[in-house]
């Protein structure tokens, strides 16, 4: 299909809109990961019109971070919207989003916006709710796609939709990972190739944590088909169901601590991945609730979100995956 390139909000605004508007917003040095937003945006879209906005946002980043080397790449992005289905590419420049220099009102990220991410990246969300917001102006989509891959990110533009009145439905889109697991990113082709083989204790902490949690919640679904007491578990053990009493026990042992085992399972792996050469230098590992990012309690039952970043060498990576706590009795 042919995917037309518009640089200002005009040219945009003047094209004819038929069916629904889905809006994918990347800062370009579009991969795998974006392709599948854009395709997703297309299936939803269906007969309507799926525009890719490509804008290097320098309000979310920090002095030392790189703005400067950030990949830009734009013919060669306009050809992977166009192959994934978009048919606009919105590329507007710095003064065509923000006339008159850097903006003096701006959207703030409240509370959730200064932990983990922003802990480490202060002012980084205030500046990437401030160019969604003003791109959701400029695009007027019915619909807006985000990757899950930036969790803190996702939860925090639909606070700001839910909040402020946005008339837009965000769609969270699941991390695309490739075969080894590494999560995506633009950041990728900084990494060397010893590098790369250290970036990938990140998935694997992650995908560590998920399996403790599995085999935990494994044990609560048992449990809840052999009661734990330990008459039952000694009656079983006489007829011969053993497997049933040996998880009975292992309940009533590893229930109490269900977040702190998994939080500790993803831990060995970032401990082992820091005496590496070259070595994973770790920011954070938090288990989080989704609603405001805050750590989670031992007793926590519902959503939470498993959640890493970390720098190997001069290139900084996140990463999370979701689970839920204490399935339904």
């Amino acid at each position: 299909m042919t995917t037309t390139v518009l640089r200002t909000a005009d040219e945009l605004h003047a094209r004819v809109r038929t069916g629904r508007r889905a809006v994918v917003m990347t800062m370009g040095a579009l991969h795998e990961g974006h392709a599948t937003l854009i395709r997703t945006a297309r299936e939803i879209a269906g007969d309507g019109e799926v525009v890719v906005t490509v804008f290097v946002n320098p309000l979310q980043f920090g002095a030392g971070e790189d703005l400067d080397r950030y990949p830009r790449t734009l013919d060669a992005d306009v050809k992977i919207a166009g192959l994934a289905g978009a048919d606009v590419v919105f590329a507007p420049s710095v003064d065509e989003v923000y006339p008159g220099g850097e903006p003096q009102v701006r959207i703030s990220a409240g509370p959730m916006g200064g932990r983990l991410e922003g802990s480490t990246r202060p002012g980084h969300f205030d500046g990437m709710l401030t160019v969604v917001a003003k791109l959701l102006h400029l695009t007027r989509p019915d619909l807006a796609l985000f990757g899950q891959k930036d969790a803190q990110q996702l939860a925090l533009i639909r606070r700001m939709v839910r909040d402020l009145n946005f008339g837009v439905e965000i769609v969270g889109v699941p991390t695309v990972r490739e075969a080894d697991g590494l999560a995506l990113s633009s950041r990728n082709r900084y990494l060397s190739a010893t590098e790369r083989r250290t970036a990938l204790a990140l998935s694997q902490a992650l995908f560590a944590g998920s399996d403790r949690h599995a085999a935990q919640e494994a044990l609560r679904a048992r449990a809840r088909e052999v009661p734990a007491t330990h008459a039952r578990a000694a009656a079983l053990s006489a007829i011969g169901e053993s497997r049933a009493a040996a998880d009975t026990h292992a309940v009533a042992k590893a229930a109490p601590g269900g977040p702190a085992a998994v939080r500790a399972a993803a831990r060995l792996v970032l401990d082992d991945a820091a005496r590496l050469n070259p070595p994973l230098a770790l920011d954070y590992l938090a288990l989080v609730d989704p609603s405001d990012f805050t750590e989670i309690p031992d007793d926590h039952t519902g959503e939470a979100v498993l959640a890493v970043a970390a720098r190997v060498g001069t290139t900084r990576l996140i990463d999370n995956i979701p689970l839920t706590f204490g399935a339904a009795s």
